[in-house]
């Protein structure tokens, strides 16, 4: 559990020489694994186990009575519901001396796991590393920006771009790779916990620290340049400098009024850095084995964090690229949260981790689910009951996720999480949540073949995430008063269709430039700042074709080099959206009054919105329409025909208010872009107390699970219409463990539930 990245998420990842990491994160996906590899009707639901009671990464030491005490808690496991653990082996451990490997610990709980058909996912922990590694590569330890040089205690490790430490790393995973490969109750890797740069350690010491500035860290930059720019000359001229050799050439360590585009590549090579670590890792896996699944997860979804963050935050969508499943890790009650996460933000998380396996074809795994009480230090949050493991269960499963992983079945016996986080109690007996959640291990297994066969149902709204607008006027993020608007941006917008049951994607920038994106009715462009000269062309590709696309205020105001454009929508884009910006005003509450238009259904005219934090007064171009005004009358949002398709142009932060203090004028606006665009619900919930219910469906060939939550504390009579593409046989609750009664109206299949306060529905509906 990566604390900073919790915090931050709820306040609000190869070769080396010779292969540049821009190349490299771009290549070919990881190599699936080989057919026939995992049992097709097998659902993997895991609970973190090591072997005793010592905590992650740390390993018990074996003794005489070692092997018929895990056996019994193994028992115990597969007695509650379990079929799969999550153990752990660490670098240190294994190889204490060089090239002397020592993995009895691992032998040994995959040999009890096999004797009790269990299967089993190695979890890695390289940044766990053997102090002789230090020894050996003094010039291997990670350098802050201050220079300040980190000497490992247990971690962080050292820096895998040193070419010795590197070759430490690869070998040391090839050997274990052909030592689990001898057991059968091997079931897959996570080969990386939580991607960092660095991991595992926080140096308060340090102000604002930044990694890595080691020679070997610097070295691997000049080499993502030199693919980049191809010479010295290019990339002077990008970046106002004036070096005579690459050898001159280093990372940006602090701001200047001239440190924009250095920046901007420094942030991007460390996003490039991380997806080619993790693929160094896979592939040094997969080199004794070609079977079995590959993974890593991340802290936090990339959705919440910041690719500014000095200790290098992954993105999820290129990580995905590079493993077989990417997933993350989900602490609901994490103590360090300031408060729970809400229905919304679980639900834009999860949506998040599977659009970035979706968008390479994959699916995702939970490394870590929240199993019981956050404790940090006196730092303890409310505590986890059974509603909350069962809630976050289905709710993941809802979602797509291929494997489920819960953090951890003792709580942590040691350190500033101690007694936090487990399954059941330290003393070894079993909770009410560690009954209910492997009373839902077992619902899941035996639907685990039409389950493996289901996908969530196909989005028809895409929001583009895009990590430059997190990062106009460079290194300078407190250059903005507006929070984490990116963020909040994004979420305003998957809350306003997740309320009404429509499922949402996010989308990557590179989705938009291998034109991806016409399974979609309608694009959403929310706080688009800074988009790349390409990624624009794609956009108005989109439209052109004939698709819907709403953008909000400064659209594409800056480049991908931190230049302004010259005009505003820039790029191009003016012209596809009609409007172009005449002047701007920080207005803390804009007053937004919509104007008649019968193409917008349930658009109200006269009705006043409030947005975020600028009115962007537009200036139509000829052939655009005004859609809104202002309150003194100034056009507000501006409607253009491009091609065969629309542009919509909202000169203020629609979504960012939305997210912030949601209001149904706004919530209406969004909804009636979609409407129009040819977005309807395949889902429709009616009924009195059903505000609150939220409907999320698994669709496959042969059985369909419908999952039904309501979130509210009271009643709800629910009523649920659902556009099904095929006739239904039977229907059966999969977790009250009753016939489901059926009709049809207008084509729909109709169910009814009388659903209590925090009720969890679960439907699968088998095909005729």
């Amino acid at each position: 559990m990566k604390v900073r990245s919790i915090v931050r998420a709820s306040l609000c990842v190869v070769l080396w020489f010779g292969i540049a990491l821009a190349q490299e994160a771009g290549s070919a996906p990881a190599k699936p694994p080989l057919a026939g590899s995992q049992v097709s009707d097998f659902y993997p639901v895991a609970v973190w186990y090591g072997g005793g009671k010592a905590r992650a990464p740390m390993l018990e030491r074996l003794v005489s009575t070692s092997a018929a005490r895990w056996g019994r808690e193994l028992d115990q496991i597969k007695s509650v519901g379990f079929n799969t653990v999550k153990c752990w082996v660490d670098w240190a451990s294994n190889e204490p001396k060089p090239g002397e490997f020592d993995f009895r610990n691992l032998d040994l709980l995959l040999r009890l796991a096999q004797e009790r058909g269990l299967r089993v996912v190695v979890q890695i922990y390289l940044d766990s590393a053997p102090d002789w590694v230090g020894g050996r590569y003094p010039d291997g330890r990670y350098v802050d920006r201050s220079g300040a040089v980190i000497t490992s205690q247990a971690a962080p490790g050292f820096c895998i771009d040193h070419a010795g430490v590197r070759a430490e790393v690869v070998k040391y995973l090839e050997a274990l790779s052909r030592e689990a490969n001898q057991f059968p109750a091997l079931y897959g890797w996570d080969v990386w916990s939580e991607p960092h740069v660095i991991n595992w350690a926080d140096f308060a010491y340090l102000t604002n620290p930044e990694f890595c500035f080691c020679p070997a860290s610097q070295a691997r930059f000049r080499e993502w340049l030199k693919t980049k720019y191809g010479t010295l000359e290019a990339l002077n001229a990008a970046w106002y400098r004036g070096f005579t050799n690459w050898d001159g050439v280093a990372p940006p360590r602090f701001s200047t009024i001239l440190s924009y585009t250095d920046y901007l590549d420094w942030r991007a090579y460390i996003d490039d850095k991380l997806a080619g670590d993790l693929r160094t890792r896979v592939e040094a896996i997969r080199s004794a084995d070609q079977a079995h699944a590959i993974t890593s997860h991340a802290a936090v979804p990339a959705l919440f964090t910041s690719p500014t963050d000095g200790y290098g935050e992954p993105d999820d969508f290129k990580m995905s690229e590079s493993a077989d499943f990417f997933g993350t890790s989900l602490y609901p009650k994490h103590s360090e949260s300031v408060r729970p996460w809400s229905r919304e933000m679980l639900a834009a998380g999860l949506d998040f981790t599977r659009s970035a396996g979706h968008s390479s074809g994959k699916g995702f795994w939970i490394g870590e689910l929240q199993a019981g009480q956050g404790a940090t230090g006196m730092r303890i949050a409310a505590p986890v009951d059974s509603h909350d493991e069962e809630l976050w269960l289905w709710q993941v499963l809802a979602h797509g996720a291929r494997e489920i992983s819960i953090y951890a079945w003792y709580p942590m016996s040691s350190g500033f999480e101690s007694n936090g986080y487990g399954l059941i109690n330290l003393d070894g007996t079993l909770t009410p949540r560690s009954r209910a959640a492997g009373q839902v291990a077992r619902e899941i297994a035996q639907n685990g073949s039409e389950l493996l066969a289901s996908e969530p149902a196909a989005a028809q709204v895409a929001v583009l995430f895009n990590r430059l607008s997190y990062m106009v006027g460079g290194s300078q993020a407190s250059l903005s008063k507006l929070g984490n608007a990116p963020r909040d941006s994004l979420m305003g917008v998957h809350r306003a269709f997740s309320e009404q049951q429509i499922p949402v994607d996010f989308v990557d920038p590179r989705d938009v430039l291998r034109d991806k994106l016409s399974q979609y009715k309608i694009l959403f462009l929310p706080f688009p700042v800074m988009l790349s000269k390409n990624v624009a062309e794609g956009i108005a590709r989109f439209i052109q074709n004939g698709g819907t696309v709403i953008a909000e205020a400064r659209l594409a105001w800056n480049d991908e080099r931190g230049f302004s454009s010259d005009e505003i929508p820039g790029m191009g884009l003016a012209t596809v959206f009609g409007a172009r910006e005449k002047v701007i005003r920080p207005v803390e509450k804009p007053e937004i009054i919509l104007e008649a238009n019968p193409g917008l259904p349930g658009w109200t005219p006269g009705a006043h919105l409030t947005a975020e934090a600028f009115e962007e007064e537009l200036e139509p171009l000829p052939g655009s329409r005004v859609l809104a005004r202002f309150a003194d009358g100034a056009p507000a949002i501006v409607e253009n025909r491009y091609g065969k398709g629309k542009a919509i142009l909202v000169g203020s932060f629609l979504a960012l208010a939305y997210e912030r203090q949601p209001s149904d004028p706004v919530k209406q606006v969004l909804l009636a872009f979609a409407r129009a665009a040819g977005a309807t619900p395949d889902v429709t919930v009616a009924g009195s107390g059903t505000e609150q219910v939220e409907v999320r469906r698994l669709v496959g060939d042969h059985a369909e699970f419908l999952f039904a939550f309501n979130h509210s504390t009271q009643a709800a009579d629910a009523t649920i219409s659902v556009a099904m593409p095929w006739a239904v046989r039977e229907a059966r609750s999969v977790n009250q463990h009753q016939r489901v009664s059926l009709s049809e109206s207008q084509g729909r299949t109709v169910l009814k539930k009388q659903m209590a306060g925090g009720d969890i529905w679960v439907v699968r509906l088998d095909r005729k």
